[in-house]
């Protein structure tokens, strides 16, 4: 165990009965009570104090091309050093990583190899990575492992991904505000009904964050996961498409995912191709510049088109494209906005 930060007590104790403990690191703001864990099943209340069970318990560790964080705009064709640790804040009926982030909360198991920040650094130095992503399960909830990871990464010059559902709280976000430079949020649907029926969370929290990030100056792409009849109605769609393009910005990416049976959601079908095809018409109509789809075969949907005439800016085979300065259409000189250099001061 690693003592944890972001917490409080509540209470006050005799001396001798130790009290609960609110964590302040995600919007559950769980109250926790001595030898039980928060929601996340990695937080845990000892003697009145919190600790975090997964400071140097990595769970899985991939050299990923950055392309398939999803990013699209921050450092093309390089790749990013990533890993996870096991729980996720959330409890997704659908979630694509499940056998990660739902072990600590059904079985108590906190699996993971013994990983310390030094090494992590270290080998992604010797991958050849150009930044780490924090990523696989929820990075929110093990945030001591991300800050410190983080800061050593930013003196050996790597840049810091965060891959996240978007649920942690104010707090959380200021401490990470000037560690983290590029993130991709999982903006899961538009109703409160599905973010706490399907998700076990709220909307509002997720909504309030991509606002607060995009003041922060991170770098940052959203994705949608579309799940048929669940977000997949073109009322929805359109609501989340205006909420990036009014509240975001029209040249933040939507990444438009597709859906795969899993977890407890392994009786519905894929999400059909032309039901991505209407949701990036969608974004299009909402005024969103970059919208991209993934998870299906093939290419379609991956290239960066420039908004202005049209031409192939970036072309991306699978995960892979090729690395350079894409700041501008090399058709009409019209910006493209992205980082494209390790050197981006963002």
């Amino acid at each position: 165990m690693h003592p944890a930060r972001l917490w409080k007590t509540l209470g006050k104790s005799d001396g001798t009965t130790p009290v609960n403990v609110q964590c302040r690191l995600c919007s559950h703001f769980c109250n926790i009570a001595p030898d039980t864990t928060g929601k996340c099943g990695v937080r845990k209340n000892v003697d009145g104090k919190l600790y975090t069970l997964v400071f140097d318990k990595v769970a899985a560790a991939n050299l990923d091309p950055i392309e398939k964080k999803p990013l699209y705009h921050f450092l093309p064709g390089t790749t990013s050093f990533s890993f996870g640790t096991v729980g996720c804040n959330l409890t997704c009926s659908f979630c694509q990583n499940y056998t990660l982030s739902t072990t600590p909360r059904l079985t108590g198991q906190i699996l993971g190899q013994h990983t310390k920040p030094e090494r992590l650094v270290e080998l992604a130095l010797e991958s050849g990575a150009q930044s780490i992503s924090y990523t696989y399960s929820e990075p929110t909830i093990f945030f001591e492992l991300v800050e410190a990871t983080a800061k050593l990464a930013i003196k050996h010059g790597l840049k810091n991904i965060l891959v996240s559902n978007g649920f942690q709280s104010p707090e959380c976000l200021a401490e990470l505000k000037d560690l983290i430079h590029a993130c991709n949020i999982d903006l899961k649907g538009a109703t409160e009904s599905f973010y706490s029926d399907i998700c076990g969370a709220h909307i509002r929290p997720v909504l309030r964050n991509l606002k607060i990030i995009r003041e922060m100056d991170w770098w940052l792409e959203v994705t949608t996961l579309v799940i048929p009849d669940e977000n997949d109605d073109e009322k929805e769609l359109s609501t989340i498409a205006r909420f990036i393009n009014d509240e975001l910005g029209s040249d933040t990416p939507w990444h438009i995912s597709r859906f795969h049976p899993a977890y407890k959601m392994q009786n519905r079908i894929p999400t059909p191709i032309e039901t991505l095809r209407k949701a990036a018409a969608i974004g299009k109509e909402a005024g969103l510049n970059y919208v991209y789809l993934g998870n299906i075969p093939g290419r379609e949907g991956r290239d960066t088109l420039c908004p202005k005439c049209g031409a192939i800016v970036i072309e991306r085979k699978g995960y892979s494209a090729a690395r350079g300065d894409y700041s501008k259409c090399p058709t009409c000189d019209t910006p493209i906005p992205g980082v494209w250099s390790i050197h981006d001061s963002r």
